[in-house]
C-alpha cells in the first residue's frame, strides 16, 4: 500500500454536503468520497498530460499506481485519445512508404 500523507484541506460547504450525500450512497464517508473525487480528478488531468505528449503513459501509470493497460481504459472512459492522431498514422505511412521505395 502506497504512503498516505495528512493534508488539512477546506472545502466549500456546498462540496461538503455533496461528498455527504456520495458517502451515503456508497455506504463510505466523506473522506474516502473525497479522496475517490480527488483521485479521478488526478486520473483525468494526468491523462491529459499524456494525450497532449508532456507525460509518458508509463509515468501516469506509475504516478496513478495503475497498470499501462489500465490507463488505456480509463482514457476510453473519459473520452480521451492516447497514442497518435489519424493525421499522424497517416504520416507514418507515407514516411514508411516512401522509406521502403529508397531501400529498393
Amino acid at each position: 500500500m502506497k504512503k498516505s500523507k495528512v493534508v488539512p484541506l477546506r472545502i466549500p460547504e456546498n462540496l461538503d454536503e455533496l461528498a455527504a450525500v456520495r458517502a451515503r450512497e456508497q455506504h463510505t464517508d466523506k473522506a474516502t468520497a473525497l479522496r475517490q473525487w480527488i483521485h479521478q480528478g488526478a486520473a483525468h488531468y494526468v491523462l491529459g498530460l499524456v494525450a497532449e505528449g508532456r507525460v509518458s503513459i508509463g509515468r501516469a501509470a506509475e504516478l496513478l499506481d495503475l497498470t499501462v493497460y489500465d490507463l488505456y481504459h480509463l482514457a476510453k472512459t473519459y473520452g480521451i485519445e492516447l497514442g497518435a492522431s489519424d493525421e499522424q498514422r497517416q504520416q507514418s505511412r507515407t514516411l514508411a512508404a516512401r522509406l521502403a521505395e529508397e531501400g529498393n
